[in-house]
């Protein structure tokens, strides 16, 4: 079985972030044997002056696969964790949807996609939600950040969008790697370029200061462009429209 669990709006400017306690709240899924869960995605929302945010407006979603039915266990222990963990002023949001209980994943991915360009309520995140089959709680301040977990799970279900927490990193000397070195040495599925070629065991990628993959395809991929006759890992520019 599959669940998928989003938080959103759980930080304020200079306390710790979204990606922090997604982190965390992994941790303990995993201490209490419930599961085994995946990175962590990203999902870039809608940046706009009438939408309250931190600093960046973005949700965080993760899966767990599990064998037996977590559902009440685990969103009564969200629940408090967000209550416990969330920054004094924030406005955390909680989605967790049930893979195969998903009544329409294509209104529910529909909706993700309309959080990236939408200004968006929180009467329409809820009445989706019911409509959809997901669960969706607010845990302090305005709530707000339902509208943005619900649309994390929503973009997460598409496969592509959003980039992987955290950098990679290789236990490999020099910043010149093989793709087949960064296969064998990550968990990273692929590496293609920003046009989509998929490239060979032998070909060679200069490694940049921060190297991030992107959810691709339902895929961990490491994203590089060329430059001077060599492949380079995307830069954080580069990999903004993920």
């Amino acid at each position: 079985m599959k669940t998928y669990v989003c938080i959103d709006d759980t930080d304020i400017l200079g306390g710790r972030g979204t990606g922090h306690l997604a982190a965390t709240l992994i941790e303990r899924i995993e201490e209490k044997g419930w599961g085994k869960c995946s990175y962590i995605t990203r999902h870039q929302l809608y940046f706009h002056p009438d939408i309250p945010y931190t600093s960046h407006n973005s949700a965080m979603c993760f899966a767990i696969e599990h064998e037996q039915d977590i559902f009440t266990e685990l969103r009564d222990f969200a629940a408090e964790f967000l209550v416990a963990e969330s920054e004094d002023g924030s406005d955390p949001g909680l989605c967790i949807a049930v893979e195969d209980k998903i009544k329409d994943r294509q209104a529910l991915m529909d909706y993700g996609r309309r959080a990236k360009s939408e200004i968006l309520t929180k009467r329409i995140a809820y009445d989706l939600a019911e409509a959809v089959g997901v669960h969706l709680s607010e845990h302090g301040g305005t709530g707000s950040g339902v509208i943005g977990a619900l649309a994390g799970v929503g973009l997460r279900l598409t496969g592509n969008d959003g980039r992987i927490k955290g950098k990679l990193t290789f236990p490999l000397p020099g910043d010149l790697l093989t793709v087949e070195q960064i296969l064998a040495h990550s968990d990273v599925d692929r590496v293609q370029s920003l046009a989509g070629e998929v490239l060979g065991p032998d070909q060679p990628v200069k490694l940049g200061e921060k190297v991030k993959a992107v959810f691709l395809d339902h895929q961990k991929v490491l994203l590089v462009y060329p430059e001077d006759g060599l492949w380079h890992t995307c830069t954080k520019e580069q990999l903004k429209q993920f």
